[in-house]
């Protein structure tokens, strides 16, 4: 199939190569047309502007389904087919930074609009996963196989789509803050204001907000309903697949209680945080305390897509890491680890409907980590019912997301 994007391929970061189950390159229906001029941004405000991207027809829509998603993700599922063509815009609009004391800044996201007739449309807001290129991101489609098969599975079937690349992705200039809390909530909630003041400009509204989110963006999702339900936003419904909720959990899971299964690109979720934490929370030094300096240089360029040779990487932590993390104590009483144990996303009392989602054969998700919000939830007395954990089986990381999100829209599709 042939994605109507405007702009030329560009080429993915090396990073992108790192590791074997990252989320490493387009899949077939992210190939492009001969490069056009993209139109210019109509800018809506001094804060908001957007740019028509791509569009995608129907038959374009169901070759990711058929075709690229079961190739990418490893796993044959059945998905309902796409009745509509969808256009696909770049949203630009301003943030802040909350851990740097609100510094502005300005960041990009997704808008997904079906060719439809109606004006009222529900709205999913999709929180993507780790990626390894700087542009492999919902509002660039084509190097996003994640966002495609959401945009052919909803936007396709006439929901509103929105996607925030968050901070340091995209066109963000600033550098990645990956796992960090407040910025996820931030550039995700200021990305739902930015894509609803768009979506009102195209005479359009939406009908009720919904909520998903894969791996990181499991996680981000579950942020950004934490900050929208303090802020009184009404959210129908939210839905994540391999949320590693508790970063302290799933870290000190690879560092302590390693399993056979064991995903060998977990180094980046080390490498990334490492370096992301020390950026956004002012701690310097804070990513050469935890890599070993032999590999200290390496880490660092990973992290900031400059070119670097993926297989000088180790993906053996002992080899990464200094020793002192794999005690336990030491790791718990560290800079890092203290800024780990904070980074999570499931300590209060959801208010929303909220199913996870689990593979049972996850390598990077173990099962007790995919339960954990439900098993929260109803440790407080007669328990909380709003929070559902749902096993989709023996999947994999790809393939329990894969087979998550046909369930999320018999969901979704139930409450409005």
């Amino acid at each position: 199939m042939k994605l109507a994007r405007l702009l030329p391929c560009r080429a993915l970061a090396v990073l992108a190569l790192v590791l074997a189950g990252a989320l490493a390159a387009p899949g077939a229906g992210a190939q492009q047309s001969a490069a056009a001029p993209l139109a210019p941004p109509v800018e809506i405000s001094s804060t908001v502007s957007y740019q028509l991207v791509g569009r995608l027809d129907v038959d374009a829509l169901n070759t990711i389904l058929d075709v690229d998603t079961p190739k990418f993700f490893g796993i044959e599922v059945a998905y309902t087919p796409a009745t509509n063509a969808v256009r696909l815009y770049r949203v630009t609009y301003a943030s802040v930074v909350p851990e740097q004391g609100n510094r502005p800044t300005r960041a990009s996201g997704l808008l997904a609009v079906p060719e439809v007739e109606a004006k009222r449309l529900p709205l999913v807001s999709y929180q993507h996963g780790t990626v390894y290129g700087k542009e492999q991101v919902p509002s660039f489609a084509d190097q996003s196989p994640e966002t495609q098969l959401m945009i052919a599975q909803f936007a396709g079937q006439g929901y509103l789509l929105i996607g925030a690349d968050y901070f340091g992705l995209g066109t963000s200039a600033e550098p990645e803050g990956y796992m960090v809390k407040a910025s996820h909530q931030q550039a995700t909630q200021d990305m739902l204001a930015a894509g609803r003041t768009v979506i009102a400009h195209l005479g359009l509204a939406d009908d009720g907000l919904y909520l998903g989110g894969w791996s990181q963006g499991g996680f981000v999702t579950l942020a950004m309903l934490e900050r929208l339900e303090k802020s009184g936003t009404p959210v129908k419904a939210t839905a994540t697949a391999s949320a590693p909720i508790d970063v302290f959990a799933a870290l000190n899971g690879f560092l302590s209680y390693p399993r056979a299964n064991d995903a060998d690109w977990v180094n980046s979720l080390f490498i990334l945080s490492a370096f992301s934490f020390e950026n956004y929370y002012g701690v310097p030094g804070l990513a050469r305390s935890l890599i070993r300096d032999e590999h200290y240089e390496m880490a660092r360029k990973a992290y900031a897509r400059e070119p670097v040779d993926p297989t000088k990487i180790p993906t053996d932590l002992h080899e990464l890491l200094n020793a002192e993390y794999f005690d336990a104590r030491f790791f718990t009483a560290s800079a890092y680890g203290r800024l780990v144990a904070e980074t999570q996303v499931y300590r209060w009392l959801y208010q929303t409907p909220v199913r996870t989602y689990y593979g049972e054969a996850d390598e990077a998700i173990a099962t007790g980590l995919g339960r954990l919000a439900m098993t929260y939830q109803q440790a407080m007395g007669a328990g909380n019912a709003k929070v559902e954990a749902v096993t989709t089986g023996p999947t994999s990381h790809r393939g329990t997301f894969a087979s998550a999100v046909p369930e999320w829209k018999i969901w979704f599709d139930s409450l409005h």
